[in-house]
């Protein structure tokens, strides 16, 4: 496993992290799988407040060896649905969510807090600095945002410049060789500001993995025969690109995402899964099996992003030597 920096911090990542939405309870399955992450050089547990009973048992599963990982969970969603205050990304329900948090995960503070997704009630001023003043108390680490605009993360990280606040550090979004949306917006705005990315849904519920390549393969969290004729096909594509290379389907879709610099989350329910997954570290996808995942079923970037990038090559817009110039 390798590390890599988280945004424009200091803080290590490792290139996977585990996603412990699935954890229910603690057993011997979910510590082995803790420990197989861990002697593979993992650091990075992920999690949720809205994620049912996991951040009692990653509480539980991390008691002793706390300080050895990078804790990173989120808020915005309701701890009470009757109560309007109880959700959203306003300074109230930030306090008593991390509060909570901290007590279910038997700590005094979170390496990483995520704001879950975009509360459009709330002024970005006022979560920007009440994720702040938990910095500078020491309750949190460090702050990233999941599920939410471009244009909404951008302004908060100027924001956040502008008047000395903690900026986010990381995004996390869905993104697989089936949702390559982000690369519209959210990638090229992580890439500006120096922000980590973290990705869930790399392998879109098992479906790249092959699982259900077989007509009459049993249905786990997909009905296999819910599956269209583009998800078949890039099933289809990922197993004969894995299949020449000798790995499992898994571990190419997983291999791809990391190669275009971004952090899968892994989330398993077995030892033996995560094992396999653990495998896309530092699987080399040669250029030709990349052209053909990437073109096995239709994508277009679509305005502006297509449209900039014509320009960009452009002697009309930018001169004779458009395309001879080496830009960022």
């Amino acid at each position: 496993m390798r590390y890599r920096l988280l945004g424009r911090t200091g803080l290590r990542v490792s290139e996977l992290f585990l996603g412990a939405m699935t954890f229910r309870a603690v057993t011997p399955e979910t510590r082995e799988v803790l420990d197989v992450y861990a002697d593979a050089g993992g650091n990075v547990v992920d999690t949720a407040s809205m994620y049912g009973p996991s951040e009692e048992v990653v509480g539980e599963l991390l008691t002793g060896r706390r300080d050895r990982f990078v804790l990173a969970t989120k808020y915005t969603a309701t701890r009470d649905r009757a109560d309007p205050n109880a959700a959203g990304n306003h300074r109230k329900n930030l306090v008593a969510s991390l509060e909570r948090s901290l007590r279910r995960l038997r700590t005094g503070y979170v390496d990483l807090l995520w704001v879950h997704v975009w509360d459009r009630h709330t002024p970005v001023e006022e979560t920007m600095r009440a994720l702040d003043d938990l910095v500078a108390a020491g309750k949190v680490l460090y702050v990233g945002v999941s599920d939410a605009p471009a244009w909404v993360v951008s302004r908060a990280n100027t924001l956040a410049e502008w008047r000395g606040w903690t900026p986010f550090a990381g995004l996390q979004v869905p993104y697989s060789l089936l949702s390559r949306d982000v690369e519209r917006e959210l990638l090229p705005m992580a890439q500006a500001y120096g922000m980590s990315v973290a990705a869930w849904g790399t392998l879109e519920r098992g479906v790249l993995s092959g699982r259900y390549n077989d007509p009459g393969a049993p249905a786990s969290r997909v009905s296999p025969g819910s599956l269209g004729e583009r998800e078949r096909t890039m099933a289809r594509v990922t197993a004969e690109v894995a299949a020449g290379l000798g790995v499992p389907a898994a571990q190419v879709a997983l291999a791809w995402a990391l190669r275009r610099g971004t952090h899968p989350i892994v989330g398993v329910s077995r030892a033996a899964q995560l094992a396999e997954n653990l495998g896309a570290c530092g699987l080399e996808l040669p250029e030709e099996a990349v052209r053909r995942l990437e073109s096995a079923v239709e994508f277009r970037l679509g305005f502006p992003r297509d449209f900039v990038e014509a320009a960009d090559r452009s002697p009309d817009v930018y001169g004779d030597a458009a395309d001879r110039l080496d830009g960022r």
